[in-house]
């Protein structure tokens, strides 16, 4: 692993067989609300303090203090007190089904539809079509598969077009294939939404796996 040097602290990157290792040091970086969708999240503090929202509830996590988050499960990472952390955290990969569905009876389709967008991301999905292919109104079908992913289906297919983005980038593909690969109209478009999810530019991500850029 090599460590890159930001604005927000150093950070490295190590992923094998879909197993990603993160090491965040002296970082002020926000992670925005997000999900894991086939992976278990560990993270260890090592420095200072992070503040953790989890399925809309908030609390801190301290120096030596452990926290897991299961696939599906919307959170959020900041620093607390604007201090900057040290945190290692790893994405181990699950053959998980989808979530907790206790009391949900008519979430089939909910299922067929993440796993069509998480086989083929890049794929153009409109809510009014999927939505009248599954029988159901937009706004149920949306509601349902938040509950249900912890993401709208359009936050969730970004979110997984980021994620085979990084897979890419880490076989050594250039930036440019990558974003027409992942189904961005253009680079600039595949920079801001990699950025806002990953919290680094593409280049920066390739960098920070010791690769060349």
């Amino acid at each position: 692993m090599e460590t890159l040097k930001t604005e927000h602290g150093n950070i490295k990157y190590y992923s094998d067989k879909n197993t990603d290792v993160i090491y965040c040091e002296n970082s002020t970086r926000s992670y925005p609300m997000h999900t894991h969708a086939s992976h278990i999240t560990v993270g260890y503090i090592m420095e200072r303090t992070v503040r953790l929202v989890c399925n809309g509830r908030e609390g801190l996590c301290r120096a030596g203090e452990a926290f897991y988050i299961m696939p599906d499960i919307s959170h959020a990472i900041e620093p607390a007190d604007d201090s900057a952390y040290t945190m290692l955290s790893v994405c181990i990969p699950v053959d998980k089904a989808m979530g907790e569905m206790a009391g949900q009876a008519d979430v089939s389709y909910i299922k067929k539809l993440r796993q069509t967008i998480l086989n083929a991301p890049e794929n153009v999905f409109l809510i009014r079509d999927m939505a009248k292919d599954m029988c159901v109104s937009p706004y149920h079908m949306i509601r349902q598969f938040k509950i249900c992913c912890g993401l709208t289906p359009h936050q969730f297919q970004l979110q997984c077009r980021i994620r085979k983005a990084q897979k890419l980038l880490e076989k050594g593909e250039s930036v440019t294939r990558v974003a027409h690969a992942t189904g961005f109209c253009d680079q600039s478009h595949f920079d801001r939404c990699f950025r806002k999810i990953v919290r680094l530019t593409p280049n920066e991500y390739k960098r920070a796996a010791g690769l060349q850029v």
